[in-house]
């Protein structure tokens, strides 16, 4: 999903022109960068790996082409979203599920705020295509990575988003053509928690990471059997509450903000 991030102009020269500056000697395979991102996606993919098959699986039972459903997986990119397409077609109307997708994917609004300023400074086109690859595993991974110059940043990120694409679509493929082979009680909602609790597999620098995902599935699974899906978005809000509670009270503790009550 596209995130609004700042477009201030940057110092780099050629902006429009992708400079991803990996060395030229040897293979672009070499580079430890990108060989690092790919070494950390993957334990972050393989919880997603069961919601997107049952997820292609659903593709095949929704109202809407077969075709179209899996279209998603390229034009969307993003789970939750599709979920609410696929399982809304022909049952909701239109709006609704547009503003259902709306609100699930609220959660990247916080991404754009988090991530503007690694992005202020990188070249105008890695600031248009960047943040179609940023899904919630893909900033749980660049968001702890402050170690990263701006180079390095891109690479990372292009590599981890691509790695997170190319996977996505290859199992909800799979689902699409193995469908008939996932039993219809399946709940699809207890893939969602489960690849929602796995991003806390990852060494998070921020507790309100931690608490927004463990607040989120847990939230999921407790609401499970809520009509509509709706235990998503439940698990959503939850997850969203959870961090800024816990961002509040990490501020509040914080000896600058004793520092200033004891002034005032």
């Amino acid at each position: 999903m596209m995130m609004l991030l700042s477009t201030q102009p940057t110092s780099e020269p050629n902006p429009i022109v992708p400079q991803l500056d990996v060395p030229m000697h040897g293979s672009i395979l070499k580079d430890p960068i990108l060989r690092r991102a790919v070494r950390e996606s993957v334990p972050l993919f393989i919880p997603a790996i069961p919601f997107g098959f049952i997820l292609g699986a659903a593709m095949t039972r929704s109202e809407l082409p077969t075709w179209i459903a899996w279209l998603s997986s390229i034009t969307v990119f993003a789970g939750a979203a599709q979920l609410a397409m696929v399982t809304s077609a022909g049952v909701a109307s239109w709006w609704t599920a547009v503003a259902t997708a709306v609100v699930i994917n609220s959660r990247h609004i916080m991404y754009s705020a988090g991530l503007t300023p690694r992005f202020q400074n990188q070249p105008r086109w890695f600031r248009w295509v960047g943040p179609f690859f940023i899904i919630d595993q893909v900033f749980a991974l660049v968001a702890a990575r402050s170690d990263l110059d701006r180079r390095q940043f891109r690479i990372y990120t292009l590599t981890a988003g691509l790695f997170f694409f190319s996977s996505w679509l290859i199992v909800t493929t799979a689902g699409v053509l193995l469908g008939s082979a996932v039993p219809t009680n399946w709940k699809i909602e207890m893939a969602v928690a489960v690849m929602f609790a796995g991003l806390v597999a990852i060494p998070i620098q921020k507790l309100s990471a931690v608490v927004a995902s463990v607040a989120g599935a847990g939230a999921s699974i407790l609401f499970l059997d809520l009509p509509n899906r709706l235990g998503l978005l439940v698990g959503a809000a939850a997850g969203i509450m959870a961090a800024f509670v816990t961002d509040e009270l990490i501020e509040a503790r914080s000896p600058a903000a004793r520092s200033e009550d004891s002034q005032a």
